[in-house]
């Protein structure tokens, strides 16, 4: 029998069956960047009894002002066999499944071959990121996927709502554009920011792993995203609402309310 005393404190707030359940469950987290390493950490005192978490990369010096697993002592270690180490330091009985990989179509099919309860999509890569949305949804697993983080610094203009009603980020317009075909994109849920971003901090990478480019950040910024994405997945395991942020009346649906009235099979 597993020792749950460690969760005593989630057990106030959550009760016992709570934990039971999130004990019971399976959290597929990909990406293991500034946002996704505070996510799967989340995840992982918060109980859940099994995961699978995916990254391909390996710690860059670059990477040390806001990824969990980057420290001074490991650059050039796999992202994925640190946070390995570190989740079952937390809960050893975690059963915990590593694909230390980066995500290609043909992978992202054979990873969602699996039964999962939820998914974290902490991708910052457009392509990678369309493959995974589209693949859970024919899938129907549920699923919460992270927007763009980079050029901004105020965590508290952070929203949660459904990817059509995304607004005020470039990352977000990227990935509405490129899934309006499928009929079922409003069953994503997305972690997203209404801060204007700092297209000054941009600089061009070598378009290596799908991005081409990549915007400045602050150490706290990813960590509130990932802790957003997290408190989705957590909440809707256990059946809690969640407040869905509305489009302002200024920004209307105009635009997509003529597209399903060509289309009805779209959204």
């Amino acid at each position: 029998m597993s020792d749950v005393s460690w969760l005593s404190r989630s057990a106030l707030l959550l009760g016992n069956d709570g934990i039971d359940k999130l004990q019971s469950k399976h959290v597929l987290v990909i990406g293991l960047g500034g946002v996704g390493s505070f996510a799967a950490e989340f995840i992982c005192r918060s109980g859940i009894g099994e995961m699978t978490i995916v990254d391909g990369d390996v710690v860059d010096p670059t990477n040390r002002n806001r990824q969990l697993p980057a420290l001074a002592t490991n650059h050039g270690v796999s992202k994925a066999a640190i946070m390995q180490e570190r989740l079952l330091a937390i809960n050893p009985e975690l059963k915990l499944h590593v694909v230390n990989t980066f995500l290609t179509p043909e992978k992202c099919r054979e990873i969602l071959e699996s039964k999962f309860d939820y998914i974290m999509d902490c991708i910052d890569s457009v392509m990678p990121k369309i493959t995974l949305l589209g693949t859970a949804l024919e899938k129907n697993i549920p699923i919460v996927s992270s927007m763009g983080a980079g050029g901004k610094m105020d965590p508290t203009r952070l929203r949660i709502t459904l990817l059509p009603d995304t607004y005020q980020c470039v990352f977000a317009s990227y990935v509405r554009k490129r899934l309006n075909k499928l009929p079922n994109a409003a069953k994503i849920k997305a972690v997203f920011s209404t801060e204007e971003m700092d297209k000054n901090s941009m600089i061009m990478t070598d378009g290596s792993n799908f991005k081409r480019s990549a915007y400045g950040t602050v150490s706290y910024l990813p960590a509130a995203f990932g802790g957003a994405c997290a408190s989705v997945v957590i909440r809707d395991l256990l059946g809690l609402p969640i407040e869905m942020a509305e489009r302002p009346a200024r920004i209307s649906h105009k635009t997509l309310n003529k597209r399903k009235n060509k289309n009805p099979n779209r959204s």
